[in-house]
């Protein structure tokens, strides 16, 4: 399938996301999509899919200029998008969420989409229990799933927007190459991207985003400063330089605890984080540090052992008592844990502070400034970026909280936003407090942590300071070698 987007125009309100895109992508082709957050990346390819309508311009598939007034539409035109945050039911099984939404087809039975779901899993080197109930699955696993439901319904252009997040290496490997299969067998591929090494890795042309416009279009093989330069205005403005501290008292501590829960459970854990210090978690998807965090932020409760925070036991606390306590947890998921849809930016600021309407408004105009939100107080959350969804997590964060606990904390930002991030959260957090956190890049870990814990298996199999941890050594000890 050959896309043309010509001359695509958004605007929200006197808010002009698009100006005027121009777009053309190949058929049998990767095209990658690259731009700092807000550039208007997600709002092109929610247009593209007939999640959004635009304000001016045409889409021509094959040619032939196209109106999609939904989803569906776009659809049945042979477009389908894997989207950042996983777009299925949480309630129903893996197998269930593969055949929603589906056409009915006389003569189909219930061994059939069994099969395809099989089959197209072993294409992509995929693991997923067909009866597994989506939300006991992790991210990562949900956005394997949504992927092979694009595959499922022989969609002729995927669009995917980020879809590394949550998958270990191994898997993106043997992704990347069920990409390149796909793309020869003459299907069309628009990868949305932050990481410009997987972009390099796999397009064969990118173009670049910047403010809503085009600010270029590259061939492979691509030069990456070339495309910095055209991805930035200039480098992000930085918090003052932290200096790091010898760590202080103890804040958290777990004393032989196990519970049951994601996929391996958590088993045996010993140990205690003091002030000053960043704790990188690192493990492959479910390996048991989403439920590390859930269990020291009072989400989840141990059947055995017992957890220490701030000097007082967390057993029979809940999440409000952990806040009391100076507390706070950001989840990976932001739309369905983190924020409230439908919610604007300044109803999030007025539920979180218990403040005046006023008050509030004054609250997120600031945190729109300091956090380079690209939004406005009455913007409604699910309208912002995946990146500025999580910049408003971020903010959202009390600034007197003595441990701050996030999964993915910089999922979706770019290069310099992901380094203003750190900056801000060892500057404001990590002195006088705890910063742990988990990511799906090791190379993130290894650059930001002081200390290093890897979760394999729902055991935690090493706990070293990162002066002494090893790549190798570490992604061997995540696959149990």
């Amino acid at each position: 399938m050959r896309v043309e987007l010509q001359r695509i125009h958004k605007r929200f309100g006197p808010h002009h996301v698009l100006k005027g895109i121009d777009l053309t992508v190949d058929t049998g082709t990767i095209h990658g999509l690259v731009g700092e957050n807000g550039a208007g990346k997600s709002t092109l390819m929610k247009i593209l899919t007939g999640y959004l309508s635009r304000s001016g311009g045409r889409i021509l598939l094959d040619g032939v200029e196209t109106e999609f007034a939904n989803p569906a539409v776009a659809a049945r035109a042979g477009i389908g998008m894997l989207y950042q945050e996983p777009q299925d039911f949480p309630p129903l099984t893996v197998l269930d969420n593969f055949i929603v939404g589906r056409e009915s087809q006389p003569g189909t039975g219930w061994k059939d989409p069994r099969r395809r779901l099989a089959q197209l899993a072993d294409e992509v080197h995929f693991r997923l229990d067909p009866e597994a109930v989506l939300n006991k699955l992790t991210v990562g696993e949900r956005q394997q799933l949504e992927f092979l439901r694009l595959l499922g319904r022989e969609a002729r252009l995927l669009i995917l927007d980020e879809p590394t997040t949550g998958i270990s290496e191994t898997q993106k490997a043997r992704l990347f190459q069920a990409l390149r299969h796909i793309r020869d067998q003459g299907r069309t591929i628009l990868l949305v991207s932050h990481k410009l090494e997987e972009v390099s890795a796999l397009c064969d042309r990118v173009s670049i985003l910047r403010h809503g416009q085009v600010m270029g279009e590259e061939d492979a093989p691509f030069h990456i400063p070339r495309l910095l330069e055209l991805m930035f205005d200039a480098v992000p403005s930085t918090t003052p330089a932290y200096t790091p501290h010898t760590p202080g008292a103890e804040l958290l501590c777990f004393r032989n605890v196990s519970s049951p829960g994601e996929r391996t459970g958590l088993w045996d854990c010993d140990l205690s984080i003091a002030c000053g210090e960043v704790i990188g978690l690192a493990g492959l998807a479910g390996s048991g540090q989403g439920l590390f965090l859930k269990l020291a932020a009072g989400l989840s409760h141990p059947s055995q052992g017992q957890i220490w925070f701030n000097g007082q036991q967390l057993q029979g606390m809940g999440y409000p008592q952990f806040k009391h306590l100076g507390g706070c947890y950001l989840p990976a998921n932001r739309l369905e844990e983190g924020l409230i849809s439908g919610f604007t930016v300044l109803d999030h600021f007025a539920l979180a502070t218990n403040s005046s309407r006023s008050r509030a408004r004054q609250l997120a105009m600031d945190a729109i400034r300091q956090f380079n939100i690209r939004g406005q107080p009455e913007s409604p959350v699910e309208s912002l970026s995946g990146g500025n969804q999580q910049r408003l997590l971020l903010s959202l964060i009390p600034t007197d909280a003595r441990m701050v606990l996030l999964e993915n904390p910089t999922r979706g930002l770019d290069v310099g936003s992901a380094r203003w991030v750190w900056d801000y959260l060892r500057h404001q957090y990590a002195a006088g407090g705890v910063v742990v956190f988990s990511s799906a890049e090791l190379d993130e870990i290894l650059s930001v942590a002081d200390r290093i814990l890897v979760f394999f298996n729902g055991h935690v199999v090493r706990n070293l300071p990162v002066n002494q941890a090893d790549y190798h050594d570490v992604a061997a000890a995540m696959t149990g070698s």
